[in-house]
């Protein structure tokens, strides 16, 4: 009689891997292999860098004006079409400098550990603002962090994302508890929905005391993110403390966002 095949192990059943009574296993695998490759690669904390996917270079915001500009005129919507150019061209400024705050932060962070594995640039690991901050990093020539989220849009991994630090999560809580597990900064600059919710999140679990560490959160744009939340209306109707709106700066520039966040760590990270 021909001897049956054994059944397949439990760990190695893809179709239960997969199934809704393995989603905990799921869960758990977006803790622990994150965990185990940050050790193997000596990461002991994160500057988190939040902003648009749809945030531009000025090389390729100036190539794409000068797209409309060959192709639309004397169409109907050329206007449209020149506006948003524009636009892009406009906020191209805030891409450039999220690569120049990230590469002065590396360089910093390597010079007071030795080239070692302090302070390391992480962003979402797509493009825009993400793409921006890792390319920073890598100009800088430092390590540099990308934590992926499967969406059907906008997301991929960019190209200035260090391969052993690059993450893909199906979940977006995993996602953000590794942004907020690891970071001793937040710089945020202008975004939408995600950005919005990564900010509000963190200034939550922070006014909440659910973060304890010292983190500096840094909102970088007044301008833009008065428009987009009316923080002193919140103060006016009583939802939140004055003191509230003193869990994060805003800041209008490089040296600016670069200034407080290293005096943070050298008063709160850094052994005189």
């Amino acid at each position: 009689m021909k001897a049956s095949r054994p059944p397949v192990k439990a760990y190695q059943n893809e179709e239960f891997l997969k199934s809704p009574a393995a989603r905990t296993i799921r869960i758990l695998s977006e803790f622990y292999e994150p965990k185990d490759r940050f050790e193997k690669n000596k990461v002991l904390d994160t500057i988190v860098f939040f902003g648009s996917a749809r945030i531009i270079s000025e090389k390729e915001s100036k190539k794409f004006l000068n797209k409309v500009k060959r192709e639309y005129a004397g169409k109907r919507n050329f206007k449209q079409k020149i506006k948003e150019a524009e636009r892009l061209l406009n906020n191209s400024r805030y891409y450039e400098e999220a690569v120049e705050l990230s590469r002065r932060l590396t360089e910093w962070s390597k010079e007071i550990s030795n080239g070692g594995s302090r302070f390391i640039i992480c962003s979402g690991g797509g493009p825009g603002i993400m793409e921006a901050a890792n390319k920073g990093a890598k100009l800088a020539g430092g390590k540099s962090i990308g934590l992926n989220i499967s969406i059907p849009y906008e997301q991929f991994v960019n190209k200035y994302v260090d391969p052993e630090l690059s993450f893909e999560f199906h979940y977006f809580f995993m996602r953000k508890f590794w942004f907020a597990y690891l970071a001793k900064a937040l710089v945020v600059f202008p975004g939408g929905f995600g950005t919005l919710d990564e900010l509000m999140e963190l200034l939550t679990l922070t006014q909440t005391g659910k973060i304890k560490k010292k983190m500096k959160i840094v909102v970088y744009g007044k301008e833009y993110w008065s428009k987009v939340i009316n923080f002193d209306a919140l103060v006016e109707a009583g939802t939140v403390s004055k003191k509230d709106l003193k869990l994060f700066d805003f800041v209008e520039s490089v040296d600016e966002a670069f200034n407080l966040i290293t005096e943070h760590f050298d008063k709160y990270y850094l052994n005189k």
